[in-house]
């Protein structure tokens, strides 16, 4: 903890001696006794009416201050401005005191005991914008607006005559009636003389309270510009709300201040709700900002050919990290030292707000994209049981849908509903996919490829007249390496409507060949080829023992024709032409060996006379006439 007050207190002092610094550059010479005086805040008549904020009970107080995370009674319509009054009463004592034990000491920042009394005004504050219906305000400003709001709206009320707190509707703060005692209340109650309504919220997680409408809320801003020149008739103040706007570091002036106050007057003149020296520190701020994320990145763009892919995506994370400390602190500076307010605050925390959502997702894309890279580029996993290119897709797609949820959110802090989000995404969503057909139909092709598994990364497959290595499969298109090297991208849709003929995914290939032998070869020879082949594939481990055929198959035109048809069961194709080129060489040991040879395509042409032919000792002896005559006898 007291690392963390430290930290605090060095990151509240480093903008204070920027700005002390830059104020003494250009107010050099001005006498400092003038900001003395100027430092003194004007004194109100005596004569003004008492206040009209009434003193709350023992028990009231308890229940409205003692307890910090108690919401204020809203339970009707005086216990709501009751609860308001009673809280900013208290407020105002405490945020006075503790300015004026600042300015009389001689410390430059304030002290524990001041900054706890302080966020205790805080968390007040806070309580008493729980009397306001804030559901239009934007979630980015609602903590800034609501602390004008109340601001303002007790400034309002300390310009104008409210009834005596007996005649509003309602029971006292902390009585809590019964619901037949509720149901009798008025829906709604108007301040006297004005447009402030205070009405019961019909739905929500505020259903039955009480609160100043949201018409109101919007229409206080407004009432105030009206009436702050009116003079006071309840308070013996100074106005607060002109006080916290004006005047940097939030609910107390730094010591600092006494530079800007010892200026010249110009300084302090009011210009759109912020004065002139708050415009020239929000736009010194605002070009040093612009700049300084401009140069990290021109930066990193130099760098970015050096580095390796993992570098490089954690530099993109960072830079996205360091966007959005960068912006934070922006915001911080704007509103917490310079005090911008009004419009131009919400303008600030709306941009600074969707800078950092969209800034947080594209970090969450990088990372999920990271993890991603980081799983493939592990030499631990092992690579044939990851298919790359699905796990890609499905983090791409994965990584969009997170960044695309996240937006979503940030979309609802910025005022946008999320309701309209969604309705807008569904109508959007119908025109673009009319739009966005073809695009549509590949990305459903490629959940087809990979639900029905057809093709993988690294297999080789052929379709129709075309044959390749499969490179990548990804959401829109599937790229194909030809046996040429060519890189050919085909559509999902057109690759999952053709015949696909996986050759990577034989459990077996298949070894069939013809062999011709010359006719010269001899039928003892041929039986004893035809039995030596088959036993040698036999004693083959990686030859399949059925089905196993050699066989005599066919007298060809110029050769005896022995088919040899076996199964080899290898994974590859490189496993598969290695066996093949072994059994290919062995055969041809085999015929030679058996004293046969090969045939080739050749004319034998035969001279014939009247006598009879000598015997040879072919292959074919046909029996004679004779003899088959007999022999079929």
């Amino acid at each position: 903890m007291p690392i963390l007050v430290s930290v605090r207190k060095f990151i509240e002092f480093l903008p204070q001696c920027a700005f002390v610094a830059i104020c003494m550059a250009f107010f050099a010479g001005v006498p400092t006794g003038l900001a003395g005086e100027r430092l003194q805040y004007n004194e109100i008549s005596p004569s003004i009416v008492p206040d009209v904020h009434p003193d709350p009970t023992l028990f009231q107080k308890d229940y409205l201050l003692e307890n910090p995370i108690s919401p204020p009674d809203s339970s009707s319509p005086r216990a709501t401005i009751e609860s308001f009054l009673f809280l900013m009463g208290e407020a105002r004592n405490i945020w006075l005191d503790v300015r004026d034990d600042h300015a009389k000491g001689d410390t430059i920042l304030l002290s524990d005991a001041d900054n706890r009394r302080l966020d205790f005004v805080q968390t007040i504050l806070e309580k008493a914008s729980q009397t306001f219906d804030l559901s239009a305000v934007p979630a980015s400003t609602r903590e800034h607006v609501s602390i004008e709001i109340v601001l303002q709206l007790v400034e309002i009320f300390d310009r104008i005559d409210l009834p005596e707190l007996s005649t509003v509707p309602g029971y006292e703060v902390g009585l809590f009636p019964a619901a037949s005692d509720l149901a009798a209340l008025p829906t709604s109650w108007t301040v006297p003389g004005t447009n402030i309504v205070i009405a019961r919220i019909n739905q929500g997680a505020e259903q039955g309270s009480f609160l100043f409408s949201k018409e109101t809320v919007q229409r206080i801003p407004g009432d105030y510009e009206t009436i702050k020149n009116f003079p006071l008739k309840h308070d013996r103040t100074e106005d607060l709300y002109n006080y916290y706007i004006y005047t940097p570091g939030g609910f107390v002036a730094p010591k600092w201040y006494a530079f800007v106050m010892a200026g010249p007057d110009w300084l302090q003149k009011e210009f759109y709700n912020q004065t002139v020296w708050q415009w020239m520190m929000f736009a010194i701020l605002t070009l040093l900002f612009a700049v300084t994320p401009a140069a990290l990145l021109r930066q990193s763009r130099r760098k970015e050919e050096e580095e390796i892919t993992a570098r490089h995506q954690i530099r993109q994370m960072l830079s996205c990290g360091g966007l959005i400390f960068l912006v934070l602190l922006y915001r911080y500076l704007c509103n917490s030292q310079i005090n911008i307010t009004g419009g131009l605050m919400e303008g600030i925390s709306t941009a600074t707000t969707a800078i950092i959502w969209s800034c947080m997702a594209l970090l969450t894309y990088q990372f999920l994209n990271f993890i991603y890279s980081s799983a493939v580029r592990n030499p631990a996993v092992p690579t044939g049981s990851i298919d790359a290119s699905l796990l890609r897709t499905g983090f791409r797609v994965f990584s969009v849908t997170v960044a695309l949820v996240i937006m979503g959110y940030g979309a609802t802090q910025i005022g946008i509903p999320v309701y309209g989000v969604i309705a807008g995404l569904g109508v959007g969503g119908l025109a673009i996919a009319l739009a966005a057909q073809p695009t549509i139909e590949n990305l459903i092709g490629g959940i087809i490829l990979y639900a029905d598994r057809m093709v993988r990364v690294g297999e080789f497959c052929q379709f129709d007249n075309l044959s390749g290595t499969i490179e990548s499969i990804g959401i829109r298109s599937t790229r194909i390496r030809a046996l040429d090297r060519t890189v050919i991208t085909i559509s999902n849709a057109d690759l999952a409507k053709r015949k696909i003929t996986n050759y990577s995914r034989r459990d077996q290939f298949h070894l069939r060949h013809r062999i011709g032998l010359r006719y010269e070869t001899t039928q003892a020879q041929l039986a004893v080829i035809i039995d030596d082949i088959h036993r040698y594939l036999e004693d083959l481990e990686c030859i399949k023992d059925d089905p196993l055929r050699v066989r005599f198959v066919e007298l060809g035109d110029y050769s005896l024709n022995i088919e040899i048809y076996a199964y080899v069961a290898v994974g590859s194709m490189p496993e598969f032409l290695k066996v093949q080129e072994e059994v290919l060489m062995r055969i041809v040991g085999i015929v030679r060996a058996r004293g046969a040879d090969f045939a080739f395509p050749s004319t034998t042409t035969y001279l014939a006379s009247d006598t009879a032919p000598e015997e040879v000792g072919s292959l074919f002896s046909w029996p004679l006439k004779d003899e088959f005559s007999a022999h079929s006898k």
